[in-house]
């Protein structure tokens, strides 16, 4: 699991849960995959009665809520058509559980549900997110998106981020088609990480640092799968629309959480867009938990760029060359 153990310690002493070690919840989370799967689609039960099966096996509540997530994340599926059309009708546990696919406030619900079956504080928060570059700097209105928070103990820094729509996998920039690709990422994500990809609609449901406002999160880059899974803490330039000349070497710095034993094998530029889109590899440093590297845009044009860390799209800009 990517959770940090610093993290955990006083988690686990709330819930008075002794004596487990770092390797041993690794090893718990491991089997729970391997259980929850075994479980199956659970086809024709109700919520009650699924939150009942996943969780009756475990005795904390940490357990019970990531057997409550993977299953989610793996047994619904994210409704592209309905997300594009930011239509969130149909979208209550029980129709998520009738239909088997959802937007973000649907799998968001349905968590919040299995976690209050089993005596978990869970609470659904609505908010933003970016998709494409065409979203940068834009003035949104419209929330897009829901996760859950989980509270775990009675002090503010006992609230936890958990987005089982993100964990199911990703959609494309067009919000067409969506490609299951489980993650754990989502799972008590890192706040400082979560916040650069999340934006809450009720600022008082952001958990920890990040931008001060939508504005300023709109400003940003967007933040891809792999930002997260790799526990992305800064980038620099911080901006998402870069305007820059041509023939001059931008540099770009990246601050992940190197907590996370992240191995870097390759870091690409990708150019365009559909029959134009190229990629170039860079050379790069990365050292304890720090990546640099450098690219120069050659030619005048304005085009999104991406930047690929071990062939996964980790960010995304839009780019103005003169």
């Amino acid at each position: 699991m990517k959770i940090l153990i610093r993290k955990f310690c006083t988690v686990l002493l709330v819930l008075s849960v002794s004596n487990v070690s770092a390797q041993t919840y690794k090893l718990d989370f491991k089997a729970i995959d391997k259980y929850v799967k075994s479980l199956g689609s659970l086809d024709s039960m109700n919520v009650g009665t699924i939150s009942a099966i996943l969780s009756k096996k475990y005795n904390n509540k940490i357990d019970k809520a990531y057997a409550f997530y993977y299953w989610i994340a793996n047994n619904i599926t994210y409704d592209v058509k309905a997300a594009r059309a930011n239509n969130t009708s149909k979208n209550s546990p029980i129709e998520v559980l009738f239909y088997r696919k959802a937007v973000g406030i649907g799998f968001a619900s349905l968590f919040q549900d299995m976690c209050s079956n089993a005596n978990i504080r869970c609470l659904t928060v609505d908010g933003y997110i970016k998709n494409n570059v065409d979203e940068i700097g834009e003035k949104v209105n419209d929330i897009n998106h829901s996760w859950a928070v989980v509270q775990l103990g009675e002090s503010p820094d006992t609230w936890y981020y958990v987005d089982p729509a993100m964990g199911s996998g990703y959609t494309d920039a067009d919000m067409k088609t969506f490609t299951p690709a489980y993650t754990d990422a989502y799972f008590f994500t890192d706040k400082e990480t979560f916040n650069l990809q999340h934006f809450p609609d009720n600022t008082a449901w952001k958990l920890g640092s990040g931008p001060k406002s939508k504005k300023g999160f709109f400003n940003l880059p967007v933040f891809k799968h792999a930002a997260i899974e790799m526990g992305v803490k800064k980038i620099s330039p911080d901006e998402g629309y870069l305007k820059v000349k041509a023939n001059k070497s931008v540099d770009f710095t990246i601050t992940l959480n190197n907590n996370n034993d992240v191995v870097i094998s390759k870091v690409e530029i990708g150019t365009g867009v559909r029959k134009k889109y190229k990629t170039k590899a860079v050379e790069f440093t990365y050292t304890k938990g720090l990546l640099s590297f450098s690219y120069t845009f050659e030619e005048e044009d304005s085009y999104p760029i991406s930047i690929l860390v071990n062939g996964k799209q980790f960010a995304l800009y839009q780019v103005d060359i003169n």
